[in-house]
């Protein structure tokens, strides 16, 4: 009888560990390497879609820093206005680095004086300024990032409210795993 209750006290031990262990690799992954996250809305409309899922990578950018085309996951500034308590996270792509010099005119974006050729949204879309770039163009700090969604006239972006912080920065979207038929790598269309 004592050998029997040691051999199930035994195996109930071994599942805890296993639980535990497995707990342990989850908050890991989850806290330090990667997260998941999902679009919400048509900001980033066509590219990804309201209800797709992605994977933010949280290591690329402790080891380095956003370059221009990709998408980052960041936690919504202030002057973004998201309810208080959400934990609103905005998925965008960068378009100004430290130390460029961002304009839109004629319905286009222009970095540093030149046309920036925005291949990977519709040839239609027009980039109308926002609130924040009223005063015509703006550099954008050291440190920080000017990012905008693919769906330029849907999206509340640094067009509105100003260059985001690299400290406010999650990750860079690293993959797309919903829906199935979208699953793959998100790659930077400017690399």
């Amino acid at each position: 009888m004592i050998r029997a209750t040691r051999l199930v006290g035994g195996f109930f031990l071994d599942i805890i560990e296993t639980v535990v262990i497995a707990l342990s690799i989850f908050l890991v992954v989850y806290l330090f390497i990667m997260q998941p996250h999902q679009v919400n809305g048509n900001s980033m409309f066509p590219n990804f879609e309201d209800g797709d899922y992605l994977l933010t990578d949280k290591v690329s950018y402790a080891l380095g820093n956003p370059e221009r085309g990709d998408v980052v996951v960041f936690h919504a500034p202030p002057s973004a206005n998201c309810p208080q308590g959400t934990g609103c996270d905005f998925i965008k792509r960068v378009i100004g680095i430290p130390g460029d010099t961002v304009e839109i005119r004629r319905g286009a974006v222009y970095l540093n004086g030149e046309l920036f050729e925005d291949s990977f949204i519709p040839e239609d879309y027009i980039t109308r300024a926002g609130n924040y770039m009223m005063g015509g163009s703006v550099i954008v700090p050291e440190g920080w990032y000017f990012v905008m969604g693919d769906n330029r006239s849907h999206s509340s972006d640094s067009r509105v409210w100003g260059p985001v912080p690299k400290n406010l920065i999650v990750g860079r979207g690293l993959l797309r795993y919903w829906p199935f038929k979208k699953f793959g790598l998100i790659k930077n269309p400017l690399n």
